[in-house]
């Protein structure tokens, strides 16, 4: 580079980029614990329209941070540090030795955990990775495996069509769905189960291998649509008539699309079809997701031009850097989808690319990462959720449940069907039984001890959902689908303490642990209206230490107060509160847990469900440290109101009928 251009290049930076050399950074990389300071973020946006590396960060910044929605949000106190990553390698056996891997800047944010507990939406928008695009990879001497290419205006439908291929061709049958959800499972998609054609535009009996993907499908219109022809794509969103367009450009025929393929007010067909959902989806060629909208009428990003971002690249001391979007976990954070986990292969449209997942592999529209070996390619890390998450089944159901509840339904009512899929596919899996039997509202009746547990989301109003015309009874209320709202399963430990910054993600993937069960036997009202017993399964039971208060008379009303020195943060949503005796003083005789986002109430009664696993809890006000002495309990009451005395000193044993 000659003196003048130098000079050029250094007047397009400001003075903190300027004296980086992105040469040796991309060359020899930077290691973790070496991370290079930047600016403060304040500062880098305000910076943007001089330095051509800022104006990177401030477009990453801005694109997912949705500052807009938090206008008096303060930023002054994080501090951007860089450094690098390995993006690993295309071929492990012969090129390159890992001295001459590439490298990918890595952005980071300090002090936005505090951000994090105020504002929880802030979690997804992640560290920004920078990209050297393939144009650049000679100056180091290197391929272009694992650099970033330019964008079509449009989705490259032969990229695509190399990425199935090269799945089917590197994978085989180890890929497929089936083995997902049992290896002997021959079940065939049943007659009745209808898709689209994307040829005659008509909805007709599903074959084998078809894709699936509102407008809605009735009994007026049904015989109209069955004919080549009757469907009308001038009625359909952009969504739909995109997803048809796109199977057409990969050279497939048939689409599977809900709101096409089911009698939206036949209550019968629209049953049977929506309880072989895992079939459906399972045996799929191919899944097209809508990542990058929120409703029916927007466009599939990339099927028709204008509809997608464009990338943003910059030139950096002659280099061309490209501020690469979310990777697929973090754009599906972002988005209002939430994930299908059982399926085969996957197509995703977001906002900026398409994304292709399979069970062994991920790609995308924007790096070369394409390979039939079994590469360490960075893009396997930012795999969405798969089947089953978990070697437990109900570890599984917890994880369905979150998510599904955090979605915003056409039809409230539709949020059982929605989990059908899911279910369906668990009970397969895991051998558990006839899923009609296995599941009940929604609730995994094999581990029901587990499954009675989950709580409402923080803030979530405590409001039934809207049952539809012709429901003569209301749902049981001891189910979350009986509720509007997302709800949670929260380990024990998280009730007890003010959480740290990273308590989150414990509390994310941790469960309510249960030693001992009180409740013996259950029974239930099954969909013939008979009550039966319930096959508890197997427990594990352990000896603890019984508490009772002192007295006679089995039967004392209690007064509950929030504990003294408790502080109120934003991010705690359940508070301690002391039970207190009626004498005179009051003495303390136990400690509650409850939300504090709803009043606390004056009586209750409750059913002691179980004991919980937690070891070395501890009361630092009352008590040493102390061994399974947390119990689950559900509150209940009468006739919509509420029971009293608030506790009973003494256990008693009762028959309750939940509805």
């Amino acid at each position: 580079m000659s003196p003048r251009q130098s000079q050029t290049t250094r007047a397009l930076l400001c003075s903190v980029c300027a004296d980086l050399d992105f040469y040796q950074i991309f060359l020899n990389g930077i290691p973790e614990k070496k991370d290079i300071p930047l600016d403060f973020l304040s500062s880098i946006l305000k910076k943007s329209y001089q330095c051509s590396f800022c104006r990177l960060i401030s477009f990453h910044v801005r694109r997912t941070w949705t500052l807009d929605k938090f206008p008096h949000i303060d930023i002054s106190g994080i501090e951007c540090r860089m450094f690098t990553k390995h993006c690993g390698c295309l071929q492990l056996a012969t090129y390159p030795p890992s001295t001459f891997r590439c490298h990918r800047l890595f952005i980071t944010a300090e002090g936005i955990e505090d951000l994090w507990k105020r504002y929880p939406a802030f979690r997804v928008a992640g560290g920004l990775n920078i990209h050297l695009m393939e144009e650049d990879a000679f100056k180091f001497g290197r391929p272009t495996d694992l650099h970033c290419r330019r964008l079509k205006n449009t989705v490259d439908v032969n990229l695509v069509k190399k990425w199935i291929k090269l799945c089917h061709e590197s994978h085989g049958d180890t890929c497929k769905s089936l083995s997902r959800i049992g290896e002997h499972d021959n079940r065939k998609l049943p007659g009745f189960v209808r898709v689209v054609d994307v040829i005659s535009m008509a909805v007709v009996p599903a074959p084998s291998g078809c894709i699936g993907a509102e407008y809605w499908t009735t009994k007026d219109n049904i015989t109209e649509r069955g004919l080549p022809g009757g469907l009308n794509t001038a009625k359909l969103p952009d969504t739909i008539t995109d997803s048809l367009l796109f199977v057409r450009q990969l050279g497939e025929r048939y689409i599977w699309i809900d709101a096409l393929c089911i009698i939206q007010d036949n209550l019968q067909d629209k049953f049977a079809q929506i309880h072989d959902m895992d079939l459906v989806y399972g045996l799929s060629y191919l899944t097209i997701i809508a990542a990058g909208g929120t409703t029916a009428r927007d466009p599939l990003p990339g099927c028709r031009p204008q509809t997608r971002t464009q990338q943003h690249i910059e030139v950096v001391q002659g280099l061309h850097l490209y501020a690469a979007p979310p990777r697929l976990k973090d754009a599906l954070a972002l988005s209002a989808w939430n994930t299908r986990c059982w399926t085969y292969q996957e197509i995703y449209f977001t906002g900026q690319q398409v994304y292709f997942e399979c069970q062994f592999d991920v790609l995308c529209e924007d790096t070369i990462a394409e390979s039939k070996c079994d590469s360490t390619s960075f893009l396997k890390m930012s795999r969405a959720e798969y089947f089953p998450q978990s070697v437990e089944p109900f570890t599984c159901y917890m994880t369905a449940v979150r998510q599904c509840t955090q979605r915003n339904l056409t039809v409230e009512t539709d949020v059982v069907d929605a989990l059908t899929g899911v279910t369906n596919a668990l009970a397969k899996s895991f051998g558990l039984g006839n899923p009609a039997r296995v599941f009940h509202y929604g609730m995994m009746l094999t581990d029901l001890h587990h499954a009675l547990l989950w709580q409402h989301h923080p803030h979530t109003p405590r409001t039934r959902r809207s049952l539809l015309d012709g429901c003569s009874l209301p749902w049981p209320s001891w189910t979350w689908a009986t509720w509007r709202g997302a709800v949670d399963y929260m380990a024990e430990h998280r009730y007890l303490k003010t959480p740290t910054v990273d308590d989150w993600l414990v509390n994310h993937f941790a469960r309510p642990s249960v030693v001992e069960l009180f409740v013996d036997p259950w029974y239930i009202v099954d969909h013939s209206g008979d009550i039966v017993q319930l096959d508890r399964g197997i427990y594990i039971f352990s000896s603890t230490r019984d508490y009772r208060p002192d007295g006679d008379d089995p039967r004392h009303h209690f007064a509950i107060a929030r504990r003294r020195g408790e502080e109120s943060i934003a991010s705690v949503h359940h508070g301690l509160f002391d039970i207190l005796s009626a004498s005179s003083p009051p003495t303390w005789v136990g400690t509650v847990v409850l939300p504090l986002d709803v009043a606390p109430p004056t009586s209750l009664e409750f059913i002691v469900l179980s004991r919980t696993g937690m070891l070395g809890a501890c009361d630092e006000e009352r008590l040493e440290s102390y061994f399974e002495c947390l119990l689950h309990v559900m509150a209940v009451s009468q006739n919509e109101g509420l029971m009293e005395p608030w506790i009973a000193s003494r256990a008693e044993e009762k028959v309750v009928f939940l509805r």
